[in-house]
């Protein structure tokens, strides 16, 4: 039973190895693309014609359909008066069925003023005692924690410049905050996320398989770096001058880690021996389909090319079929493909007299000297292909600064980032981020589960 189970699933990756050669072969040009897009090609608009496929969603996928509910929230009767054949009066007639039309909708928002009044009391004594003020309740007139979210959720969740912010809460609400005050809410928000920043720390220093990337950012027109660290689970940030180790130091999730780090091959991660790495597979196609259009007649870039995809296509079907490994018969051949590819190629770019080598060579270089790390992913189906976890939680910040340009102020990008983590981590949990948000300004900030499970 056991053999005629794996002979199945040799049938089914062949299968897919065949068809993900012909995508090769018609789209050659497509091979280099962002990290992003998971897999060995996304097919064009003219492929996607060809194969069938109609734009839009596709059979299969999540949808949202508007569903007439068991307990609407109100009911309102309507009673035809008359016949609309011969006139009649229909007052005392029993009825005869009735059709349901259901609206969802919304009320009207409008800004609500709640007054607290503080009593004085004095006592025999002669002291007099006033109640104590709510939390959130510091001022004569202030707005409450409802308002208080929304304007974090719309600032850095939605990316909402402060301006247009204040004046969506304006026309929706009723209320006209400044722009000051939106930009005042950021700094209490942050410190209200922070005990959960804090667990999320923790459990990226524990995690199976972690994360990690960097990149530019803009604070008054200064050069900062943004570093992340992330799960499917948990997701964050730290903002320094640096780019490098002292930067990710600091950050202080890398130090102690022992598990599997996911990255691009920037040499500053190799400081951090206690854990094993990985490479990312999608950084590696890009400069491999760079080598191809370098030198288009070479042929072991393709094929390196080939034998990267193919065993990434085997080891989602592997997981798809609950395998411990991919098969043998699957993957030794194309192991050693992709080290006769390296091999070839360094042959026929052998090393230039100098320290100074073209990126072909360096490339070839790096692939021979950390080939296990390349592939970890096709050995170990914990380890993904591509560090896409980290180029996504990364791309809200490039967002943030393509629609609201760059930060004021240190201190605000930090504040922006800690409640980005913190929603962020939210969402991957399945919690609403703007329910999420009032918890943590109302004092009671949502936690993760103290022991994420990794995928």
């Amino acid at each position: 039973m056991l053999v005629a189970q794996q002979a199945q699933v040799i049938e089914t990756l062949t299968a897919r190895v065949a068809e993900l050669e012909r995508q090769l072969g018609r789209n050659s040009r497509n091979s280099s693309q962002p990290p992003s897009a998971d897999g060995p090609v996304v097919p064009s608009r003219a492929a996607r014609r060809r194969g069938g496929r109609r734009p839009g969603k596709q059979p299969g996928a999540d949808g949202r359909s508007l569903h007439v509910v068991a307990d609407p929230d109100e009911v309102i009767e309507h009673v035809p008066t008359s016949c609309a054949g011969c006139g009649a009066g229909l007052a005392d007639v029993a009825s005869d069925g009735v059709v349901r039309r259901q609206v969802h909708d919304i009320p009207p928002i409008t800004a609500r003023v709640v007054e607290h009044r503080l009593h004085r009391r004095r006592c025999a004594c002669g002291h007099r005692t006033r109640a104590e003020a709510p939390a959130g309740v510091g001022a004569p007139a202030c707005y409450g924690p409802n308002l208080r979210a929304l304007a974090a959720y719309l600032v850095v969740y939605q990316h909402v410049p402060v301006a247009r912010a204040a004046q969506l809460i304006a026309d929706v609400t009723g209320a006209h905050p400044s722009t000051g005050w939106i930009t005042s809410v950021l700094a209490p928000t942050a410190a209200a996320v922070a005990p959960t920043n804090a667990v999320i720390l923790e459990l990226l220093r524990t995690a199976a398989v972690l994360h990690v990337d960097e990149t530019s950012s803009n604070i008054t027109g200064i050069r900062w770096w943004l570093h992340v660290a992330a799960t499917p689970l948990l997701t964050a940030y730290h903002l320094h001058r640096s780019r490098g180790r002292v930067a990710v130091t600091e950050f202080g999730v890398l130090p102690d880690y022992r598990g599997t780090l996911v990255h691009d091959s920037l040499t500053l991660y190799d400081a951090y021996t206690l854990a094993r790495h990985a490479l990312c597979g999608a950084h590696l196609v890009r400069e491999l389909t760079a080598a191809v259009e370098a030198h288009p007649d070479k042929v072991w870039p393709a094929q390196a090319i080939r034998a990267l995809h193919q065993l990434n296509i085997a080891a989602h079907h592997a997981r798809e079929q609950h395998l411990p490994l991919i098969p043998p018969e699957i993957a030794d051949p194309l192991h050693r493909s992709f080290r006769h590819a390296v091999i070839v190629g360094l042959a026929e770019h052998p090393r230039r007299p100098g320290p100074r080598q073209s990126p072909t060579r360096n490339l070839l270089q790096r692939l021979a000297a950390r080939a296990e790390q390349v592939v970890l992913f096709a050995r170990d189906l914990t380890v993904p292909f591509t560090n896409n976890q980290a180029e996504r939680d990364l791309r809200p910040t490039k967002t943030q600064l393509k629609i609201s340009g760059c930060h004021r102020s240190p201190d605000t990008a930090r504040a922006w980032l800690a409640i980005r983590g913190y929603i962020s981590t939210a969402r991957k949990h399945g919690h609403n981020a703007l329910v999420a948000l009032h918890d943590a300004i109302t004092g009671n900030p949502w936690m993760p589960p103290q022991a994420v499970m990794q995928p």
